[in-house]
């Protein structure tokens, strides 16, 4: 497909034939995702609770990895997205190089740090004394694979934002797979326990990386070559300014989830281990559970960036308003199964009942509020695809940063173990709450582009 089919696509297909086009592959590739790291929790949950909690423990390190990688990965995604709207095929190549080459530089740097200060980065994370072995075991080979995590977020996104998602679930998928086929292999068969686990984990990574960067050679998407000069200080700006959200969300995402475990750690005293995997459990079945809202997120997203560049801001609208509708159904079919049956699927990942009452308690709780999710997720996303970073900043840093670390903080005063519990759904309430004025302020900007516009055009 050349430049100009794409942008014909992109821009006169019917919107909810379009969004689905594109959403049916990141759902996929999301819940992928999400499915094999329950897996993880899956086998992990065999060896003992200590390795459950230390797979919690790290995950908060996992979610920095991401947090680059969707740095560089979204906001290179969304620039280039907006430049091919705009007829700008070369400067899209630029960009798509640069946020490639600043991904490389990234996560070789977070793996070298990381493996040199790693006992205290384990104590930061949430470690505790009966599980600290288990956390630097699985977390100095999860580190190995940083680079190539956080270059296959790019890849993965470049190819979504311009309007090739089948691509990028191609390595997506190929990587969980491998993931699932390993895991019970190298943890039971080879007995290397939870350094099995993030083996398979880094190979299915590395496998996911090598496709994708093959993948950039077809279908019409920009080719990662390295020639031209990735350090421009303007792309550079244009790129962190557009991934900024992203980097706050998922950064946020990775501090809250060192700070919930801290806090279990100081108030559970004994019960620590259990109560950190029951919450870790819960952080993967939420995962999962948003995992399809995400992807079908991702699918409006280049339709938001090429139409909102091309000036096109009744698809824009039309776009947003089609993906709540769709998201609101399914999250509340979601969040009845979620609460009817919360005791059986933490009993699922781990036969305790000190981690199933802990965990069925959180994820009922969570299930309260993830409807609210259609409109934080769909404005957030709308913001920073069409390049409002500051207000898909404020957005995005509210969920698990502004809202929910003050609440982490404060509810365990006065609730215990329960006011961690119930920190999340209160943070959600919250967000909805300044969320809503954003994306409506936005909706009505974009009214008044369009009535200028065309003033100018008569």
């Amino acid at each position: 497909m050349t430049q100009e089919e794409k942008f014909i696509k992109m821009t006169t297909t019917p919107v909810p034939k379009l969004v689905g086009s594109l959403a049916i592959p990141t759902i996929i590739s999301m819940l992928v995702t999400s499915f094999y790291n329950m897996v993880d929790t899956y086998f992990v949950g065999q060896i003992n609770t200590e390795a459950t909690a230390a797979v919690g423990v790290v995950f908060s390190l996992m979610a920095v990895i991401q947090a680059f990688g969707f740095l560089f990965g979204h906001g290179s995604g969304t620039f280039l997205a907006r430049k091919l709207g705009e007829k700008k095929v070369d400067e899209a190549k630029e960009i798509a190089n640069a946020g490639f080459a600043y991904a490389v530089i990234a996560g070789v740097s977070l793996m070298v740090l990381s493996l040199i200060f790693m006992n205290p980065l384990a104590n930061i994370l949430g470690a505790t004394p009966t599980n600290i072995t288990y956390v630097k075991d699985y977390m100095g080979i999860i580190l190995i694979g940083a680079p190539f995590v956080m270059c296959s977020f790019v890849l993965n996104n470049q190819m979504r934002y311009q309007g090739n998602a089948m691509y990028s679930m191609y390595g997506i998928m190929l990587g969980a797979v491998l993931n699932i086929g390993l895991d019970p292999l190298f943890i039971f068969v080879f007995d290397m326990g939870i350094k099995g686990a993030a083996l398979a984990t880094i190979v299915g990574q590395i496998a996911s990386f090598i496709l994708l960067l093959v993948c950039t050679r077809f279908g019409g998407n920009l080719h990662i070559t390295l020639r031209t000069n990735p350090f421009k200080w303007s792309v550079f700006k244009e790129i962190v300014a557009a991934g900024l959200p992203s980097l706050f969300r998922q950064g946020l995402a990775s501090l809250s989830v060192m700070l919930l475990n801290v806090s279990v750690r100081e108030i559970a005293g004994a019960s620590a281990d259990a109560a950190i995997a029951g919450m870790s459990i819960v952080s993967r079945v939420s995962m999962f559970a948003n995992s399809a809202l995400i992807g079908f997120g991702q699918g409006f997203q280049p339709v938001c960036s090429f139409n909102y560049g091309a000036r096109l801001y009744d698809r824009v609208k039309e776009a947003f308003y089609f993906c709540v509708k769709v998201a609101i159904g399914f999250l509340v079919v979601i969040s009845v199964v979620g609460f009817v049956f919360a005791p059986q699927i933490v009993w699922f990942f781990r036969q305790d009942e000190l981690v199933c009452e802990i965990g069925a308690f959180a994820l009922r709780a969570q299930t309260l509020t993830f409807p609210l999710g259609s409109w934080i997720v769909m404005c957030n996303m709308m913001l920073q695809s069409c390049g409002k970073s500051f207000m898909a900043s404020v957005v995005a840093s509210c969920r698990q940063g502004a809202c929910f670390l003050p609440l982490l903080l404060v509810l365990p005063i006065f609730f215990d173990l329960t006011g961690i519990q119930i920190a999340q759904p209160i943070a959600d309430v919250l967000t909805l709450g300044i969320s809503l004025p954003a994306g409506i302020y936005f909706i009505k900007e974009m009214k008044m582009l369009k009535e200028k516009e065309g003033q100018t055009n008569d």
